[in-house]
Order: C-alpha cells, then sequence, then structure tokens
C-alpha cells in the first residue's frame, strides 16, 4: 500500500473517531447478496427524516472503516445504493450472520449516523467437488459391505442453500451412505453392494452428484473411475488404534504435533499414503498432515478458548487399495493468555447520603476464560473510600458502604474495581464505578447577608427591581431549590403585598406601586427563604427600605394669595425710599433637602429699575426713590424656583400700586386687565360651537324652503276652492233694545301682512255664532289677500255715513232712512233706539269700546301694534249728536259731550295716533 493510501486511511479513522459520540441516530437495512450495481438499499433521507437538499448542503458522504465501500450515497435522491459487487462468502465465509456496518457523515451541522447492511445469502453457488474425476482402485477381493470413503463436495452457502443430499448412478453393485458429522457436515461413502470380478469388468464408472436445499436447486457431479484391482490381502494397519497428542495454543506455525505410522504385510508396504479421512473445517485449517511420513504439524494459530480439543480419522492406504483409519485425539494446553472479565450485574449509580453501612451498591461477576490457576481471580477496590467488597458467591462480590456518607463534604466517588487471575504472570482487568451521592435535606437556606438596604426613589414605576436577595443552600437538586416569600405584615394599615412583591424563584424584590417619600421615608419587611426539602427548611432575613426624595412638588406660594378678584396687592407711596420693602413672597417645598431650597427672581415687570427681588428671602424692595414720573400700575411676576434636578417653579403676579391715597389707586386701576387663563380647549369648543351653528343654519334654510314650498300649494289650492266665499258682515249687537247698557268686547282681526291692508274685522265676543262665522270669514278674507294683493284695491272704505252733519246722518236723530233701507253700509241695529241715551252714556261705551279693541289689538304682537292698526276712535261719532271722538289730543271735544277727566283710568287713556314716520319704521322692521 502507497504512503498516500495509508495517510488516507488514518485521517478516516481520525474522523470516525472523532464523531463516535455524535451519533444522531442508527439505522438497519437487509440485502439479498449479489444486487447488481447500482440497486437500491434503502432510502436512507426519508428514513431518517431528512430533506435531500440537506444531504446535499451538508455534504453528505459514505464512511467506512475497513476502506472498502460496497455501498454508496445517491446525495440527489437521498438513497443508498450498491456500489461494488457483494458476495457473502468472501466476506463472511461459514459465518451465518453477515452484515455491513459504515457511518454517513453530514457537515454544517455535523451530524452521524450509523448504517448496518445485513447481507442475506443466497443460492448462487452450486456444490462443487475437490476435484472433476475420483479414481479408485479396488480390489477384486473386496467383499460385499466394503466402504470406500468419498471426497465431500464443498458448497460455501449457508443455511437450506448449503449442501444438503447425494445420489449415485449406477447403483448395481455401489451405493451411497451419508455420515452427519457433530459440526453438520455430510461424509459419504460408497458401499460395495456385490462382489467384483476383475476378469469380467475391469473398470467401473459412476456419477456422483451432490445437491444443495435452494431455489432453484444447485448441484455438482464428479465421475468416479473404479479400477478392480488384481488381489491385495493384506491391508495396512496402523500402529495404534487412537493417539493422543497434546499442543499448547498460540503455537507457532510448523509446530509437529505428533506422528501416525501404519504398516503392510504385503510386499508394497513401502507405498502407504496417508490422508485426512474425517476432519472438520477448524481442524482442516489448523492441522496438516504429511502423506508420505504421517506427520502431523499446526498450520494456523490455536486457541484454547475456542477449541479445546480435535478429533481427526487419518487413513491409510497401500498401493492395492486397502485401507486402515486411526482417530487421533489433539488437546490443546490452556495458557495465561486472558484477563479476568468484570461484569457488572446490578448497579446503583445514586446513593443517598443518609444511607446505613452494609447497603449494596453494586453486584459484581468476575469470570476468566483460562481454566486451573489461570482462571483463578481475586478482587479488590481502591484504599480510603467508605466502601468496601465482600464476596458472596463463587465469581460473585457486592460493593457496600462501609460508613457514613455526607454530600455536601463529598458529592460523588470514582471506585476502581480490580480483578487478577492466578496465573504467571498474572494478568488483571479494571472496572470504574462512579456513584453520585444524592442529597438530603439536611441544610437549611442561608441568606448571604443578615439584613439588607435598598433604596428607592419616590415616584418609581410599578414593578419596578428594588433589590436581589440570594441565599444559598449547601444541599442540592430540589433540597437546595430556594423560594423566597415575605412574611405578612401591615405598613400604614395596608398588608405587606400592597407595597412590595418578591419572584419566588430569583429572590427579585418589586415594588407593587409608586412610592411618595412625603407620606412614607422607610420601612422594614422580613423575607423567607425556604428550600424544596421535605420536610422544608427556612431563614429569615430583614429588608431595610428606604425611601428617597425626588423633585416632584413644584413650590407652593403662600402670599400673597392668588385670588381672580383682588385689583391692587400692594401700594408703595410716592415718599417710599430706597429698600422700601414692598411685600415679601412667602413659598414653600413639599420636597426635601436641596429640591426645597427656594429662590426668588424678578421675572418681569414694569418698571425693573423699581424693584427687585431677594434670591434667598423673597423679600421686594425698590431699587431707587420713587418719583411722580413712576406709573401708578405696576405690575411684578416673581419666579419661585427650587434647587432639584430638574428644577420646578411657581409664577407669582403682584400688583402694585404708587400712590399717596386710596381714591387716587382705584381711579387708576378702574380698567386694570388682569390677566385670565384661559383654557386650553377654547378653540376646540369655538370650533364645536362654529359647527353646531353651521348644521342649525342648514337645517333652518331647509325648513324654510319647505315651509313656502308647502304655503304656495296651499294657494293654489285655496284660489280653486274658495275664491268666491262672500264675507260675513258684523254687526254690532244690542241696537235692538235702543240702550247701550252692556259693554262690548272686541276682537281685532287683521290680515298677516301689513303691506296689504290696513283693514280690520271687529266682531264681538259674546255671539258664538257670529263669532265663529266671523273667524271663517276673517281667515279667508286673510289668506285671499295674502295670495290676491288686488284685493287691497277692492277693499270700500267705512261708511261716508260717520262723517255726515247730525242733520243728514241715520239714526233717530236725523231724517235719514229707517235701518232697513239704509243697506250693509249701516252700522246700526236692527232698528232705532226706542230710548236714545244721552250722549255723555253714548260716548262713556264708546270709548271703553275703543279702548278694549286697542288692548285687545296690543295682544296679538308686533305685527299689530298700534301703528298698524287704525285707531277707530277718531271716526267713531254718536249718532243724533255733533260729538266726535278723537285720538288727537290736540282736537278738542264739546264739552257737553265730555265726560269729566276723572271718569277716564289712565291706563285707558287714549293713545296717539300713529305718525307716518314711525308707521315707515315699523313697516321696514316687520319686513326685517
Amino acid at each position: 500500500m502507497e504512503t498516500g493510501e495509508k495517510g488516507w486511511l488514518l485521517w478516516r479513522a481520525f474522523v470516525l473517531a472523532l464523531l463516535t459520540g455524535l451519533v444522531s441516530g442508527q439505522i438497519r437495512y437487509s440485502i439479498p447478496e449479489e444486487m447488481s450495481v447500482g440497486s437500491l438499499v434503502g432510502n436512507i433521507a426519508a428514513d431518517l427524516g431528512l430533506e435531500p437538499r440537506r444531504l446535499i448542503a451538508g455534504k453528505a458522504r459514505v464512511f467506512t472503516a475497513g476502506g472498502s465501500e460496497y455501498v454508496g450515497l445517491d446525495r440527489e435522491k437521498g438513497q443508498l445504493v450498491v456500489k461494488e459487487r457483494i458476495d457473502r462468502e468472501q466476506l463472511c465465509g461459514e459465518i451465518s450472520a453477515c452484515s455491513l456496518s459504515f457511518e454517513v457523515i453530514l457537515d454544517n451541522p455535523m451530524e452521524l449516523y450509523r448504517v448496518t447492511v445485513d447481507i442475506l445469502d443466497i443460492n448462487d453457488n452450486s456444490p462443487s467437488f475437490p476435484r472433476g474425476e475420483i479414481e479408485l482402485e479396488i480390489s477384486e477381493l473386496a467383499v460385499p459391505g466394503a466402504r470406500f470413503p468419498l471426497e465431500s463436495a464443498i458448497d460455501p452457502d449457508v443455511g437450506l442453500n448449503a449442501l444438503q443430499k447425494y445420489t449415485l448412478h449406477p447403483i448395481d453393485r455401489f451405493n451411497l451412505n451419508i455420515k452427519n458429522a457433530a459440526d453438520g457436515t455430510k461424509h459419504v461413502e460408497m458401499v460395495l453392494q456385490s462382489a467384483l470380478d476383475r476378469e469380467k469388468n475391469a473398470h467401473h464408472h459412476l456419477t456422483l452428484t451432490a445437491f444443495d436445499g435452494g431455489k432453484p436447486q444447485r448441484s455438482a457431479t464428479v465421475k468416479i473411475n473404479i479400477v478392480v484391482l488384481d488381489a491385495n490381502d493384506n491391508a495396512p494397519i496402523f500402529s495404534q488404534s487412537s493417539y493422543k497428542a497434546f499442543v499448547p495454543e498460540n503455537a507457532v506455525i510448523g509446530t509437529l504435533v505428533t506422528t501416525v505410522s501404519a504398516t503392510d504385510a504385503d510386499e508394497s508396504s513401502h507405498s502407504i499414503e496417508y490422508y485426512f479421512e474425517h476432519a472438520t473445517s477448524a481442524a482442516k485449517a489448523l492441522f496438516s498432515i504429511d502423506k508420505d511420513s504421517g506427520e502431523i504439524k499446526v498450520i494456523g494459530d490455536i486457541d484454547y478458548e475456542k477449541h479445546k480439543q480435535f478429533t481427526i480419522k487419518v487413513k491409510a492406504k497401500d498401493h492395492g487399495g486397502l485401507t486402515d483409519t486411526s482417530e487421533i485425539m489433539i488437546d490443546v494446553i490452556d495458557l495465561n493468555d486472558n484477563a479476568p472479565k468484570i461484569t457488572i450485574m446490578s448497579f446503583s449509580s445514586v446513593v443517598s447520603e443518609d444511607a446505613a453501612p452494609g447497603t449494596v451498591i453494586a453486584m459484581i461477576n468476575v469470570q476468566d476464560l483460562d481454566s486451573g490457576d489461570h482462571g483463578t481471580v481475586s478482587c479488590s477496590i481502591d484504599l480510603n473510600s467508605p466502601f468496601k467488597i465482600v464476596s458472596s458467591l463463587i465469581n460473585y462480590y457486592n460493593l457496600v458502604t462501609d460508613s457514613a456518607l455526607d454530600r455536601e463534604q463529598t458529592t460523588g466517588y470514582n471506585i476502581t474495581v480490580t480483578a487478577v487471575d492466578a496465573g504467571n504472570p498474572p494478568l488483571s482487568s479494571k472496572e470504574l464505578l462512579s456513584i453520585k451521592i444524592s442529597d438530603v435535606n439536611d441544610h437549611a437556606p442561608q441568606f448571604e447577608q443578615e439584613s439588607y438596604n435598598a433604596y428607592v426613589m419616590e415616584n418609581n414605576p410599578a414593578t419596578m427591581s428594588i433589590l436581589t436577595v440570594k441565599a444559598d443552600d449547601a444541599d442540592w437538586g430540589p433540597n437546595a431549590r430556594v423560594s423566597y416569600f415575605l412574611i405578612d405584615g401591615h405598613l400604614n394599615g395596608a398588608p405587606i403585598a400592597s407595597h412590595i412583591s418578591i419572584n419566588a424563584d430569583s429572590g427579585v424584590i418589586y415594588a407593587v406601586k409608586s412610592f411618595d417619600y412625603e407620606q412614607l421615608k422607610s420601612f422594614k419587611i422580613q423575607v423567607r427563604a425556604q428550600d424544596g426539602g421535605s420536610p422544608p427548611m427556612s431563614s429569615n432575613a430583614t429588608l431595610n427600605i428606604f425611601i428617597q426624595d425626588q423633585n416632584d412638588n413644584a413650590p407652593q406660594v403662600l402670599y400673597p394669595v392668588q385670588t381672580g378678584g383682588s385689583v391692587v396687592g400692594e401700594i408703595v407711596p410716592r415718599s417710599a425710599d430706597v429698600g422700601y420693602l414692598v411685600t415679601k413672597v412667602v413659598a414653600v417645598d413639599v420636597d426635601s433637602g436641596q429640591n426645597a431650597w427656594l429662590s426668588y427672581k424678578l421675572q418681569k415687570a414694569t418698571d425693573r429699575a423699581l424693584f427687585e427681588v431677594g434670591p434667598q428671602n423673597g423679600e421686594i424692595r425698590t431699587v431707587r426713590q420713587v418719583t411722580d414720573k413712576d406709573a401708578v400700575k405696576q405690575k411684578l411676576t416673581v419666579v419661585v424656583e427650587d434647587n432639584g434636578q430638574p428644577s420646578r417653579s411657581a409664577v407669582v403676579n403682584i400688583n402694585v400700586a404708587v400712590a399717596d391715597s386710596f381714591p387716587e389707586v382705584l381711579s387708576e386701576f378702574t380698567d386694570f386687565t388682569y390677566d385670565k387663563n384661559y383654557n386650553d380647549n377654547m378653540t376646540f369648543y369655538l370650533v364645536l360651537a362654529l359647527a353646531a351653528v353651521s348644521v342649525l343654519f342648514i337645517f333652518s334654510v331647509i325648513a324654510i324652503i319647505s315651509v313656502k314650498i308647502y304655503k304656495w300649494r296651499q294657494k293654489r289650492l285655496f284660489y280653486k276652492s274658495a275664491a268666491n266665499l262672500p264675507v260675513i258682515p258684523y254687526y254690532p249687537p244690542g241696537y235692538a233694545d235702543g240702550t247701550l247698557q252692556h259693554v262690548y268686547n272686541y276682537e281685532v282681526c287683521g290680515t298677516t301682512d301689513s303691506r296689504l291692508s290696513d283693514i280690520k274685522f271687529v266682531r264681538p265676543y259674546s255671539q258664538s255664532t257670529l263669532g265663529s262665522m266671523s273667524r271663517m270669514g276673517t281667515v279667508q278674507r286673510e289668506k285671499r289677500e295674502q295670495e290676491d294683493p288686488e284685493l287691497l284695491s277692492e277693499q270700500k272704505p267705512p261708511n261716508n255715513d260717520w262723517r255726515l252733519p247730525p242733520n243728514q246722518r241715520p239714526g233717530p236723530s236725523g231724517a235719514g232712512p229707517r235701518p232697513e233701507e239704509a243697506g250693509a253700509g249701516a252700522v246700526g241695529g236692527t232698528g232705532p233706539w226706542p230710548n236714545p241715551p244721552t250722549e255723555a252714556e253714548q260716548l262713556q261705551a264708546l270709548m271703553a269700546a275703543a279702548n278694549e279693541v286697542s288692548e285687545a289689538t296690543a295682544t296679538l304682537g308686533p305685527r299689530y301694534n298700534a301703528q298698524y292698526v287704525p285707531d277707530y276712535r277718531q271716526n267713531v261719532y254718536i249718532p243724533g249728536s255733533t260729538a266726535t271722538l278723537t285720538a288727537n289730543p290736540q282736537q278738542q271735544m264739546p264739552q257737553q259731550a265730555l265726560p269729566p277727566p276723572q271718569a277716564l283710568p289712565p291706563a285707558e287713556a287714549p293713545k296717539a295716533a300713529p305718525t307716518p314716520a314711525s308707521k315707515k319704521k315699523a313697516t321696514k322692521k316687520d319686513k326685517k
């Protein structure tokens, strides 16, 4: 082998040793032998759950320690295929169980898979005979029953595929006798059935056939040529019927074991030959016989542990074909070449530290394949350990505890068990036992400190980590698993758990809520550490928590008090000198330390050259002499700032009046404008109000348009249905009896639009029938006037009879026509008054009626006020009298017709007639 090939094999062996601990899996396949190259062995990617691309990316490859690769890997398909022809007989010989083992290696990450391929035997070998023809010489003197051994056929297959039977043809003179040896081999011999006669037949030709048990069945034949010899009446005879020989194991090749010899009484005794008539394959592989001298020598390695004795049959044959057999027994002498073998039958690798002395830890069996003293073994362990070894039976030992164990001192022991035989030189073997001591909960947790101090800044966020406590337990496992708890208690009337929490596993202490230094400056809690043993053990520690102040409070101004209604804060006389104390700003800060150190400074002032603020005491003093030129109104803005990081501040506004008298102050500060704090959301509210007003305006426009459309449609319907309705006249009641004994109430009804007409219709309240008709007529009339303004031109003026002289007026005082002849224009009743009242009584009644009409008109609203309703009192006259009512205060009524001045109350005094200018203004206002 070349140097490069040797280096390659050494490198592959090194990689295999390096990856031995990285075996990720093992898989086994079975294939028959003699498969063609490229045949599928198995889909290793699917069987191992790997993707084919993993094989490509990992540079999968097959590694065989022996160097010969019978199986290859197809990375693309993830399959194992036959790479070289596999011959089971060549690989394993006579061993029935035959297999190939190799490793599949992947990189990135590195993985190793061990693959075993079992090679199944097929009937690929036919039985074969050592020679193609067998030549036998048989004396004609051979008697029937004589046996003639034949060479057995050889079939390298195993199991049913191996050699099973023989047949002989023809069988007229010979037949076969088959013997089964102890090792399973079959020996065949030919038995003479009838005597031979050389003179009749000097040669016999037979065919011997050997069959195996495979499917299809295979066979082999050999030609047997028998030569009938002339009579030879003396056969060779061995000097001993059996031979006994001894050979030491591991004897070198060529060592002489023994020599056999035979003699023949015939003259041809010098021509005797020796053969192994029957020998196992192992005997034939280890020993050989010289056919001429009969010497038996060693030709292989002899191992006592494999074969302790050999039995070989030896045949001696003369030239006449006569034979004799003898048996040789070869005993192998044992040498001390095997070290004792230690077998751990039972072993408890974990022992509790409270195990009592004498506890069995391990049961050990020691065997030595050698014999005699070479197989006598003694067993011992290391000294200075709490263990000892005692013998229970022959070749059996117990490892037991010898003293108390303490895991905290020694967690484990490595005990070396040594077995030594009695050979010369003695051989020994050792076995290492690793014993771990299991823990018992015999130690309580111990805190690193008896007390802990923690400092927390106030306004800390909830769940903030404050401190980590740590306790160690000398035990192990669950007994050393420490859990942390808070001992129940109360702080300011609340449970401790509402302020502090602890992680039971890590011992981290958290703040449950934010602390306020101004309310709580420090507190103390107890923490318990408890292990997981049974029963558990625990210990306590004290935790002192100190709250540190933070600048979280702005200064608060106590004086001057800031009120929105104050106008003047301080008054400084004009005679004030330099350093005059105006006022003092007093402020406090609830924080502590430097966070509560306050400083004062003047931020804004009407006249900075006039005032100053003491930075430490907050005193506001004058810097210079006050003069007459100084403004009366002085506004100072003082900032009070603490010393925190970052600092906080407060602002105070001080109004200072420079004056000598209080009235002067009031006169100057009357329109003093104070700063007002406006809401930051004012803009939002203004926008919201504007949007609401816009929406209401849109809806109003839509409603007005809808109403206009509705009225227009009603107008069209009214023209069609009520264009020709008559107007019902109004008649004052009570004229039939000729008296004005009742005071009548009237309701003035007018059109809804003053631009159309000023005509008002008066109807009495006393008669329901006439009132109902009057309302119907009035509504219809108003609608017609609104729809058709031309109706105004058709409106007739009042009856001119009201303005006639007394002698031309209708009624009892004049010569006019009767009421029934007066027509529709008369206002009178159904007839003349029988007993006409006096003019004063008539004047009082009509004035009362006119005042009631005016008051009723005023209740209709601004559209029906006096400037739209004509004052009918100026058109009223008393029939039969020369007195005429008027609303003009300049007009004078006859003295005889006027009532006494005190008869008219102030509420019923006649109102002034509206002027044209007032009517015009009212009309414009109504349009708006």
